[in-house]
């Protein structure tokens, strides 16, 4: 089945190309002009997807060689999301399915990530334990089966990726702050300061996430000290609350493989790009006997390739979309 993805959730405008388990094409149109504002507009995400949506479409299905009317099949991410982003992607994979007569499917953006690791040959089979963190969501995740998930815990404020941009905001580093954040870390030292890591006391919610605490104590940090000492500490600071939130990370993950014996692990979400993060959990893994496995960063950030190959295993099920399919923004993992 030679089958288009498109994936447009949020600021990344993305096709992609699958035939069985080949990837044959793979664009991804970064929105460049959100850095001006520090973060994402949806307004402007929704407009530059309108402009970029069809020529990136083009330029992936003649990567691929093919044309339209080579497809079988035709997949869209339908939520999370922002709702003018994912609207665009919808309204246009409704259309070019009805026009090739094809089979539509909308793809959950966030079971997207938990194939992400997929794309490739090797990947993890379930049952495991996958942590997807991005700007937008950091969820803890049970793969039982493909298509069978419990979530076990999830951030209940800011998600680790944006917990990057707040701090990046904090110490004047620009936007995103997942790479400039990292980036300035590898020339600290992640001992100097110790931020808290937050510990949620309701059993229930052991294996969630708070990132909030975590970024506004280096916003009280910094806030303390002259400027010119802020300077000569911001590698430090940035060293330190990478740290924090890394081991907030391994910790829950550590906590939930007790309770759930699988045997590997898989990272996902633009986070899992951090090398620090990828470093931290190899020793954790390898001292448990568990595989350790995250996509090449390509496929970490929001991209379409891995929405075609969760499309691939619903299609391959029997499962379809109407042409009624409507974006979610709030659409759950289920």
């Amino acid at each position: 089945m030679r089958l288009l993805a498109i994936e447009t959730s949020c600021d990344e405008t993305a096709a992609a190309v699958m035939h069985g388990p080949q990837l044959l094409a793979n664009t991804i149109a970064t929105q460049e002009i959100h850095q001006l504002y520090g973060g994402v507009v949806p307004e402007l995400a929704s407009r530059a997807h309108v402009q970029r949506l069809v020529p990136v479409v083009q330029h992936t299905l003649a990567q691929a060689r093919l044309a339209p009317a080579d497809l079988d099949a035709i997949a869209v991410t339908y939520g999370p999301g922002l709702i003018g982003s994912l609207l665009v992607g919808v309204s246009f994979a409704k259309a070019l399915a009805l026009q090739l007569g094809v089979p539509l499917l909308g793809v959950n953006h966030m079971e997207g990530h938990l194939f992400s690791t997929n794309i490739k040959p090797a990947g993890p089979e379930p049952p495991f334990l996958s942590l997807i963190v991005s700007g937008g969501h950091t969820i803890l995740t049970y793969v039982r089966d493909w298509g069978q998930y419990e979530i076990l815990g999830q951030t209940q404020d800011d998600a680790a990726g944006e917990a990057f941009d707040k701090v990046a905001k904090i110490l004047g580093l620009g936007y995103p702050g997942g790479p400039v954040v990292e980036k300035l870390a590898a020339s600290g030292n992640p001992a100097a300061i110790q931020f808290p890591q937050a510990r949620l006391k309701n059993t229930g919610a052991r294996l969630a996430f708070s990132f909030s605490g975590l970024k506004t104590a280096v916003l009280y940090y910094a806030r303390k000290l002259p400027a010119a000492e802020l300077e000569k500490q911001k590698a430090d600071i940035a060293a330190s609350f990478q740290l924090a939130l890394i081991n907030a990370l391994v910790e829950r993950v550590a906590l939930a493989q007790t309770q759930f014996p699988v045997r590997a692990v898989a990272l996902a979400g633009g986070v899992a790009c951090n090398k620090t993060l990828r470093q931290a959990f190899a020793p954790f893994c390898a001292g448990r006997d568990l595989q350790l496995h995250f996509p090449e960063p390509i496929f970490c950030t929001d991209n379409a390739a891995m929405i075609a190959r969760a499309a691939q295993f619903h299609l391959a099920n029997g499962k379809r979309s109407l042409l009624t399919l409507a974006p979610d923004p709030g659409l759950a993992l289920a």
